[in-house]
C-alpha cells in the first residue's frame, strides 16, 4: 500500500486485522495477537516529505496504559513505548509524547516505567478523553490549538470505549485542518471479527468491509493509518 503521490509505502491492509499469522493459531494462544513487526513504516520517505528543520515531533497517546506489556518483543514494555524505540531507531526522536489515561495511578509509578530516554518528552494527563472537540480532554483540540502542518505528529487511539473513539476517528477522517496535522495513526478498530471476539466480546461494532473502508480513507487523505494490536 501506498499513500498518495508515492509519499511512502505501508503493510496492506487485509484482515484478521493483526499480524497475517494469526490466523494460523488457536486466537488466545497465538504468538502473533500482539506483534507488530509486520507494520511498515517508510522512514526515508517520512524524512523526505514530513520533516521540515523547524519540525517538532509529537506523540499522542490516547489510552496509554503502561501496564499492559508486549511479550517478547525487544523487551517486555508497553506498545506504545516500544513504538517509540522503533521511532527512535531511525533517528525520530519525540519532542513532547502526551499520553492520556482513564484509570487512576501513582504519579511515581507511572514516572518509574518511563524509559530515562522519554522522561524530558513525556506529559502524563491521568484523565479520561473527551470526543467533544471543544473540551480540553479531546487531545485533537491541542493539536489543532498549539501545531502545525510542518510539525511530524503520531496518534494512536486505543481507549476501548466505542462512543468516544468512533466519533473521533470520523472527526479525523472528516476534517482537513486535522487531517494536515497528523502523519501516522494507530487504531484499534473493534468491528465483529471471529478472530478478535474472544478479546473484543461487547465492544465490537461495524464490520470488517467498513474498517477497511475507513483506513483506506484515511490513507488516501494522506494520513499513514496502521492497526492497532
Amino acid at each position: 500500500s501506498q499513500l498518495p503521490s508515492q509519499a511512502g509505502y505501508m503493510e496492506p491492509l487485509l484482515t484478521p486485522l493483526r499480524h497475517p499469522e494469526y490466523c494460523f493459531h488457536q486466537y488466545l494462544r497465538s504468538p502473533y495477537v500482539m506483534d507488530m513487526h509486520y507494520l511498515i513504516h517508510d522512514f526515508a520517505s517520512m524524512c523526505r516529505n514530513n520533516i521540515q528543520p523547524t519540525s517538532r515531533t509529537i506523540f499522542v497517546d490516547m489510552g496509554a496504559s503502561l501496564d499492559f506489556h508486549l511479550q517478547g518483543q525487544t523487551s517486555d514494555i508497553s506498545p506504545a513505548i516500544y513504538v517509540t524505540t522503533v521511532y527512535e531507531a531511525f533517528g525520530f526522536h519525540f519532542d513532547h509524547i502526551y499520553g492520556y489515561e482513564l484509570k487512576p495511578k501513582d504519579p511515581k509509578q507511572v514516572y518509574q516505567q518511563i524509559p530515562d530516554t522519554l522522561k524530558a518528552a513525556y506529559h502524563w494527563y491521568n484523565v479520561g478523553v473527551d470526543a467533544d472537540i471543544s473540551s480540553s480532554n479531546n487531545p485533537l483540540k491541542l493539536l489543532l490549538e498549539h501545531y502545525t502542518p510542518d510539525d511530524f505528529i503520531v496518534v494512536k487511539l486505543d481507549i476501548d470505549t466505542g462512543s468516544i473513539e468512533q466519533p473521533m476517528i470520523e472527526y479525523i477522517r472528516d476534517t482537513p485542518a486535522i487531517q494536515q496535522l497528523i502523519d501516522v495513526i494507530y487504531f484499534e478498530h473493534h468491528v465483529h471479527s471471529l478472530e478478535n471476539a474472544v478479546y473484543w466480546k461487547t465492544s465490537m461494532r461495524g464490520t470488517v468491509q467498513d474498517s477497511l473502508q475507513l483506513f483506506q480513507t484515511l490513507r488516501q487523505k494522506g494520513i499513514a493509518a496502521h492497526y492497532w494490536p
